[in-house]
C-alpha cells in the first residue's frame, strides 16, 4: 500500500458468460482515453477465442488459455505480470479479463500473494458486469456468478434494454442482498463512463469511505447511474426495502462491526485467527481501525486468508475515533464475530 503511488493499477474484469465483458474491454480499447492499457485475457478451452473477438488496437493482449482461474493460472499470471514489469513505460495500467466460468478471487489474490507483483501493482477495483435478464437464472445453477458479484468493488448491471422497470428493480435488490458494498451502474452494451470502472482506487477502502464517509454504516454506496440513465430516480430506491424473501436467496452475508478504539496486540491476533478459521469463507474483508494511543487510521483489507493492512492518514479533528469491519463471505457466525472483535477494545 505504500508505493500505491508509483505503482501500476491493475483492474479485474469478471461477469459470468455472456454478460458482456468483451463489449466493455473493446469500449476501453477503442474510446480516445489517452491511455495505454496491457489487457491479459483469461480463456476458457484449449482453442483461444476471446482473443479474436478484441478489436484491432495498439493495446498490448496476453492471452493465457488454460481456462482454470486456480494455482497455474496464478503461476501464468505471475509470470505475465513480471515480464510486464520488465517494460516501463510501455503502458498505464493492466486489464485482467477472467472466464466467465472464474471465481475472480485467485486472480486478485495474485496482487497480495507474490511480493514481486505487489511491489509493482496495486489492485485497483474488480469490476463484475451482470446480464439483467439472465441473472435470476444465473443465481439458481451457479456459485460462480453469486461469487463475482459478492467480489466485486464496482457492478455493472447490464443489458438493462432487455427487461422492465420491475425485474430491473428485482435484480438490483438481489445484487444489493449479495454485495451491499458495490456501486452499481445501470448499463446497455457495456456503456459506461471508462472513469467510472478505471483508475477507480475502488479497492481501497480509503477512496470509499472518502467518497461516502458513512459507506459502513449503512451498508452499501450511493447508487450511480451509467450515460444515458433514463430510469426514473423518482424510485430509484424503493426496491431496497424489499423484503428478504422478494430477493435471491443468497448463501453471501455482508456482516458490519463497528467498536471504539482497540488495542493492537488484541486486534492483530484476532484478525490472523478469524481469517485462518474462516478464510475459506470469507470473500472479502474490508475495514477501518482506530488503535488505543494510535493517531492514525488504520486500513485493513484482505481476500479469505490473505491480510494486509497499512497506516492511512491522521484522524481528522473531530472525527470520531471509532473501529469498523466488514466482512463478505458464507456462513459466517455474525454473534461470534461481534462478541470476538468488540473484546479487542481498549
Amino acid at each position: 500500500m505504500n508505493e500505491a503511488a508509483n505503482s501500476i493499477p491493475v483492474t479485474v474484469l469478471t461477469g459470468y458468460l455472456g454478460s458482456g465483458k468483451t463489449t466493455l474491454l473493446n469500449r476501453i480499447l477503442s474510446e480516445d482515453h489517452g491511455k495505454r492499457y496491457a489487457v491479459i485475457v483469461n480463456e476458457f478451452g484449449e482453442i483461444g477465442i476471446d482473443n479474436d473477438l478484441i478489436v484491432e488496437s495498439d493495446e498490448e493482449i496476453y492471452e493465457m488459455n488454460n481456462g482454470c482461474v486456480c494455482c497455474t493460472v496464478r503461476g501464468d499470471l505471475i509470470r505475465v505480470v513480471e515480464g510486464l514489469m520488465r517494460r516501463p513505460g510501455r503502458f498505464d495500467a493492466i486489464i485482467v479479463e477472467t472466464t466467465g466460468l472464474a471465481d475472480p478471487a485467485p486472480v486478485a489474490q495474485t496482487f497480495f500473494m507474490d511480493d514481486d507483483v505487489r511491489a509493482k501493482t496495486r489492485l485497483d477495483a474488480v469490476v463484475a458486469l451482470v446480464d439483467a435478464k439472465h441473472l435470476p437464472l444465473r443465481l439458481k445453477d451457479s456459485q460462480e456468478a453469486e461469487d463475482q458479484i459478492a467480489f466485486s468493488d464496482v457492478v455493472l448491471l447490464n443489458k438493462t434494454d432487455l427487461v422492465d422497470a420491475e425485474q430491473l428493480a428485482s435484480v438490483e435488490a438481489s445484487i444489493r442482498a449479495i454485495n451491499p458494498s458495490a456501486r452499481i451502474h445501470r448499463t446497455e452494451r457495456a456503456a459506461i463512463s471508462l472513469p467510472e470502472v478505471l483508475d477507480r482506487g475502488a479497492f481501497d477502502l480509503q477512496r470509499a469511505l472518502d467518497n461516502d464517509p458513512h459507506f459502513l454504516e449503512h451498508g452499501h454506496a450511493d447508487h450511480a447511474c451509467g450515460p444515458g440513465c433514463d430510469h426514473d430516480h423518482e424510485h430509484e430506491h424503493h426496491h431496497e426495502h424489499a423484503k428478504v424473501s422478494d430477493i435471491h436467496d443468497t448463501s453471501v452475508q455482508s456482516i458490519s462491526l463497528r467498536a471504539g478504539p482497540v488495542k493492537p496486540d488484541l486486534f492483530f491476533p484476532w484478525i490472523q485467527k478469524t481469517t485462518q478459521i474462516d478464510g475459506p469463507n470469507i470473500l472479502r474483508l474490508k475495514g477501518i481501525i482506530a488503535f488505543d494511543g494510535d493517531d492514525d487510521r488504520y486500513v485493513v483489507q484482505g481476500i479469505h486468508m490473505i491480510v494486509e493492512g497499512d497506516h492511512q492518514r491522521p484522524w481528522n479533528a473531530g472525527e470520531e475515533r471509532e473501529s469498523r469491519i466488514v466482512f463478505i463471505g458464507r456462513d459466517l457466525d455474525h454473534e461470534k464475530l461481534k462478541r470476538t472483535f468488540e473484546a479487542c477494545q481498549a
